[in-house]
């Protein structure tokens, strides 16, 4: 009495010279596609570039080049290994840090 009967409608016929199943797999990739180029261009490549200007960086260190490190220590670089460098932080204080912990190379006469 209050419940209405639900009839089954047909569905439309396809236009001629449309190919709606083709186009249905595609059209499913092409947003995953799209966001996938996206990350890539807004994430990613500019952590490869600035990785990659780090690693010019520590390559180009030299003795007496005035560095920061991440912890905050400023000091000028006494000496050069593989993996450690020594830094001079005070007259006759020298400090050996790993090579990666530095982040920055501070300009000549920086440091008093």
């Amino acid at each position: 009495m209050f419940i209405s009967s639900a009839f089954a409608q047909t569905a439309p016929a396809a236009e001629a010279g449309t190919n709606a199943a083709a186009a249905s797999p595609f059209s499913g990739l092409l947003l995953p596609v799209v966001m996938l180029v996206v990350l890539y261009f807004i994430m990613i490549r500019p952590q490869m570039k600035k990785q990659k200007e780090v690693r010019a960086m520590l390559d180009a260190l030299a003795k007496g080049d005035e560095v920061a490190t991440a912890g905050g220590l400023l000091g000028r670089i006494v000496q050069l290994g593989d993996s450690h460098l020594t830094l001079e932080v005070a007259d006759g204080v020298q400090v050996q840090v790993q090579r990666h912990a530095v982040v920055q190379v501070l300009p000549k006469g920086s440091l008093k």
